[in-house]
């Protein structure tokens, strides 16, 4: 993909969706992530609108209950009324239909961080994934901060394995580098030689990027800024950076 104002065979795919994305860069739950956090709420039918917290990223070090805790409290702070966590650590969970239940009334549907490889591969082919797609095609907001955006992608990147591996693919042709203004723009070098025809979308923290501008461009909130790397084999470069207030497309 390269930029422009055409509309291409990606955006098609986004914008046949019903919902909307939200994508961070991390660091959520503080500071200047509010913007966007607000700005998903308004989207998911205001402050009574079913949230639900996927905690999932979290588990593999034990974290997840106190992540869970930590993204319910901060909805709450905005003055989401109806805030839940979903209870879903692994593939056993992941296929609990009360589980899945849930996450099909929600109109917004939050991916805390964590660790990315595990997430995508506790929630891929599971009831709980098929759930957030029908909750997607009936207007949700699938977010996801750091690891939660990450596996959105059609490719991820493993920090742990420094490898690329399939993503659950709803938004194509794209992979993302989270923490962009901090350690995420590492990636980029090693992702240019990996994914040569890739967009590589870097977010800085505490910023989110969410399609709700006209024809679903993406607008970015928050104290940071999105970093749009071209796919150009013959010279890869930060071609854009976007700030608050200025619509693009990737």
């Amino acid at each position: 993909m390269v930029l422009g104002e055409s509309v291409n065979e990606y955006e098609i795919i986004i914008i046949g969706l019903m919902g909307y994305f939200l994508l961070q860069g991390g660091a959520e739950f503080g500071g200047q992530m509010k913007a966007s956090d607000l700005r998903a709420i308004e989207l998911a039918g205001g402050k009574q609108a079913p949230v639900c917290i996927i905690e999932t990223a979290a588990a593999p070090d034990n974290n997840h209950v106190r992540a869970g805790r930590n993204g319910r409290h901060w909805f709450q702070s905005l003055g989401a009324q109806l805030v839940s966590v979903a209870g879903v650590i692994d593939r056993t969970t992941a296929n609990d239909p009360k589980n899945a239940a849930r996450l099909s009334q929600s109109k917004l549907i939050y991916m805390l961080g964590g660790f990315p490889v595990y997430l995508a591969e506790t929630l891929r082919e599971t009831m709980c994934w098929t759930a957030m797609m029908a909750a997607l095609d009936h207007g949700a907001v699938l977010a996801g901060s750091s690891a939660g955006a990450m596996v959105l992608c059609e490719h991820l990147f493993d920090p742990q394995k420094k490898e690329v591996v399939q993503g659950l693919g709803l938004l194509p042709g794209c992979c993302i580098l989270p923490h962009h203004n901090t350690f995420g723009r590492q990636w980029a070098p090693q992702l240019q030689k990996d994914l040569p025809q890739a967009t590589l979308i870097g977010i800085d923290e505490q910023t989110g990027m969410i399609n709700d501008g006209p024809d679903h461009k993406w607008n970015v909130y928050g104290s940071g800024a999105v970093s749009v790397y071209q796919d150009n084999p013959l010279e890869r470069h930060l071609v854009e950076r976007h700030l608050a207030g200025t619509p693009f497309r990737y």
